[in-house]
């Protein structure tokens, strides 16, 4: 990517937007402090005295991506509630398609500006961005999610064992294929989604050693459209069952949607990830999702606002792995309920060390 001096122009124009926003918004003010004034002491009150004040920036598609996005805002308003936060006290802002990666720094700031002591971005995305932001709020707590390249001591990096619940699904797949043949839909080419890959294909030769495998990455970096683009997952999932499989597990985000449609009209199965993907398919391609790789984004959000809570914050990685509870596969529907203790089998062996899974 490239360095924030090449995007002066566009910072400056975020910045302006971003206060605009806020400023609409009245009732996110901090007492005292104005849109695009520091605030590095991150001084603020809440209601009903917890004294947070949230702010989180997701990743494309935000709130409503039925994946990804919805895990982490599971986790905010799990919060929300637990500490009795009114709308004031939480600010949600989401990334645009193809944004400058100013304009990310640009969200960030702006939370931080307008008293917003407790911020997570949601992404690995926000990896520069955070790091250019984290030391100049010395007294805010921040956290991104699926990063551990930046650190700081007000920074929690949230990450996840992603390829040990994909190799439970990888298993899923293999055990669920009348043809021998499974798929791989990835949203954008870079490591973290190849972690995904890497799990499902190991699950699914583990669990049939003579199944074929094919692969698909919708967008390639910088482009990271392929996280919220259903038509690509389509096209990409056609072809994928035209070439002889009959399940494809799709790590995509919002696009998985378009997998599930095109799994729909082939008379074939899907896997979804992140969060639960058969409590919220539309209603005319849920019966195809079969189950999803859980990934406790959600767990990992309250966590960190419990952490800012209660004062045992601790910056640095924490990874959320199978046996924490942070990564897992889903039952709903009662697709897999014939292979759940083969599955199970398999969870065992990963939790108790006999099963490396690989990470790429």
């Amino acid at each position: 990517m490239r360095r924030l001096s090449s995007y002066r122009v566009a910072a400056i124009a975020g910045v302006t937007v971003s206060a605009m926003l806020l400023t609409a918004c009245g009732s996110d003010e901090t007492p005292g402090t104005s849109p695009g004034t520091s605030n590095p002491g991150g001084s603020s009150s809440a209601a009903g005295g917890s004294g947070l004040k949230i702010g989180l920036a997701y990743d494309i598609g935000g709130r409503g991506d039925k994946s990804f996005n919805d895990s982490a805002a599971t986790g905010l308003d799990a919060a929300k509630k637990k500490y009795g936060l009114s709308d004031s006290d939480v600010k949600e802002l989401e990334a645009a398609q193809g944004e400058a990666e100013a304009d990310k720094e640009a969200r960030l700031t702006q939370l931080a500006d307008n008293g917003f002591t407790t911020i997570i971005a949601v992404g690995f995305a926000y990896a520069d961005a955070i790091k250019a932001v984290v030391g100049k709020y010395p007294n805010v707590k921040f956290a991104i999610i699926d990063d551990s390249s930046v650190q700081a001591p007000n920074l929690a990096d949230l990450t996840f064992a992603e390829e040990q619940g994909s190799f439970l699904v990888g298993v899923i797949a293999a055990l669920k294929s009348t043809k021998h043949h499974v798929g791989f839909i990835g949203g954008v080419n870079v490591a973290l989604i190849q972690k995904f890959q890497a799990g499902f294909d190991a699950g699914a030769k583990a669990a049939d050693s003579s199944v074929k495998l094919e692969d698909k990455y919708l967008t390639q970096p910088p482009d990271f459209g392929g996280f919220n683009d259903p038509t690509k997952g389509e096209t990409a999932a056609n072809g994928i069952y035209d070439a002889g499989a009959d399940v494809i597990f799709a790590a995509a985000g919002g696009s998985g949607s378009g997998v599930f449609k095109a799994a729909k009209a082939k008379g074939a199965l899907a896997i979804g990830t992140d969060s639960d993907q058969y409590l919220t398919a539309a209603d005319d391609v849920k019966d195809v999702v079969i189950s999803s790789m859980v990934k406790r984004v959600d767990v990992a959000v309250e966590k960190f606002i419990d952490s800012v809570k209660d004062g045992t914050f601790k910056p640095g990685n924490t990874v959320f792995d199978l046996k924490a509870g942070g990564v897992d596969y889903s039952t709903s529907g009662g697709k897999i309920d014939d292979i759940k203790s083969k599955v199970d089998e398999f969870k065992a062996k990963i939790i108790d060390g006999s099963i490396t899974v690989p990470t790429k």
